[in-house]
């Protein structure tokens, strides 16, 4: 029988270096706490605490689970190679490699989510799509961006909020927000920040011409119990009300019910067209301009703000972090890592997360710095 010795004790100690990292001891011991919060009869009397704590049990429990299973399936392993080595049973050879394997691939998941180093990782994400240079195939470029991460949330099980879309006025978008809702959507949605630029040939302009148009993506973490925390002074707004259109949804109606919030000192403008009162748009739109003002503030505290955020710039030439290329070839490449594919159509279709993993590394690699 083929020696397995190497592959299974390489396996062991990424089990052992997993369950340092995590603190498994410390997380076994936090889940029995919470296990007494969530079983509390009077939890719910108070609705936002409870969901902190729910929301942290289930994050815990995950974490444990994931190792647990890790461990047992490991131990299964060794044992079933154990077992060949004794009775001289070359037959389990087969499921021996395939058990190495599917390990093998569920420990580089393990490590992926290990990779997430930022304080809000964990957390939902509101993120925003603009046309840039390019004029309509930006727009449709932007669209097509929407739909990519509309895919990619659905492939991971995320939940997605859609809060305002704007059409272009030919076709595509002008701008787009939403809320995407899963465990380290922030921290994987971050690594997508930046100008995508877009080569193809132009189904709007002449026949045959190539054109390059921009779009950008910007996330920043959506937390529930800050955005309560902090005080907005309406007098520093400008509420704008406008008549919803475009692709919102079946309860968009036809009233002035769209709100714009524009906060005056910061020069943030957020929109939301897809609820179905004016009332419910400015709660809403509110929500996300506190998310917004969080971020901000966060990004004041720090000393190396690009270190966060990256610097603004303007959504055109020279300043893309990813390329999409459809004519005269097909290829995507991200300039910051390297990582690319000729599978245009699978980016495309919300396939990005081999882009997300490898700007995570190379972000712990101190690529960014």
């Amino acid at each position: 029988m083929k020696s397995f010795d190497d592959e299974l004790s390489a396996l062991r100690k990424r089990l052992d270096d997993a369950k340092m990292i995590l603190g498994f001891e410390a997380l076994a011991e936090k889940k029995d706490e919470l296990e007494k919060l969530v079983s509390d009869v009077n939890l719910w009397d108070d609705p936002d605490h409870a969901r902190k704590v729910t929301a942290e049990y289930s994050s815990v429990n995950d974490d444990l689970t994931v190792i647990s299973d890790l461990a047992r399936d490991l131990e299964d392993a060794e044992t079933l190679y154990d077992l060949g080595k004794e009775e001289g049973d070359d037959s389990l050879e087969t499921e021996i490699e395939a058990s190495v394997q599917a390990l093998a691939k569920e420990f580089d998941s393990l490590e992926l989510r290990l990779l997430f180093s930022g304080e809000y990782d964990a957390k939902d994400a509101v993120c925003e799509i603009h046309a840039g240079v390019g004029g309509t195939d930006a727009q449709d470029w932007a669209e097509m961006m929407l739909r990519m991460y509309l895919r990619w949330a659905e492939r991971r099980g995320f939940e997605v909020e859609i809060d305002e879309v704007s059409p272009g006025q030919e076709a595509g978008i002008l701008s787009a927000t939403m809320i995407i809702r899963g465990r380290f959507a922030y921290g994987l949605l971050r690594a997508e920040k930046g100008v995508h630029r877009l080569v193809r040939i132009s189904p709007f302009g002449a026949a045959g011409k190539r054109q390059t148009s921009f779009s950008s993506f910007d996330a920043v973490p959506y937390m529930d119990e800050m955005v309560d925390e902090i005080s907005i002074d309406e007098k520093e707004l400008r509420i704008d009300t406008y008549r919803s259109s475009g692709a919102g949804g079946q309860h968009v109606n036809v009233t002035d019910s769209a709100v714009r919030i524009t906060h005056l000192p910061s020069g943030i403008v957020v929109s939301c067209q897809n609820e179905r009162s004016q009332h419910q748009n400015k709660a809403k739109a509110m929500q996300i301009l506190a998310a917004k003002l969080v971020e901000r503030q966060r990004q004041q505290r720090r000393a190396e703000i690009d270190a966060i955020a990256g610097p603004q710039s303007e959504v055109g030439w020279g300043n893309q972090i990813r390329s999409y290329v459809l004519a005269p070839y097909q290829l995507v490449k991200d300039l910051r890592t390297g990582t690319e594919t000729g599978n245009v159509d699978a980016v495309l279709d919300g396939d990005l997360d081999n882009f997300m993993e490898s700007y995570l590394r190379w972000e712990r690699s101190g690529g960014n710095s």
